[in-house]
């Protein structure tokens, strides 16, 4: 397995607010890890995919870094959800990436304030 990382560092304007963008990316995104520097507590980080806007990692109320692995559920051929057993919990899988861009929204982060993204991808 290969896995490559991307780090998107993110500065805040007066309001609090910025996005950024990671640069065109392709692979099965495995891992997202947060790393805070000065962003205010009680962050909104919503991440998606630009092309798509299929979201990757959305919480509110972020106080500290953070790692997440997003999954996303899977289906049959039919279109019908994936169980582990009939009835069970949902299959989940990593979220694919096309020579897409991640797109990185905050808000509520404080006056010119920073934290990286760091993106692995297999």
């Amino acid at each position: 397995m290969y896995a490559q990382r991307h780090a998107v560092a993110v500065t805040t304007a007066a309001d609090g607010s910025a996005t950024a963008y990671s640069p065109v990316l392709t692979g099965l995104l495995s891992q997202i890890r947060y790393v805070k520097t000065d962003f205010a507590d009680g962050s909104t980080i919503t991440i998606t995919a630009e092309a798509t806007g299929e979201t990757l990692w959305t919480e509110t109320a972020v106080n500290a870094s953070a790692t997440r692995a997003p999954r996303q559920a899977t289906h049959t051929t039919a279109g019908a959800a994936a169980l582990y057993a009939a009835g069970g919990a949902a299959v989940n899988d990593k979220i694919a990436l096309a020579n897409d861009r991640i797109k990185i929204v905050i808000a509520d982060g404080g006056d010119s304030k920073s934290g990286t993204f760091h993106f692995i991808l297999e």
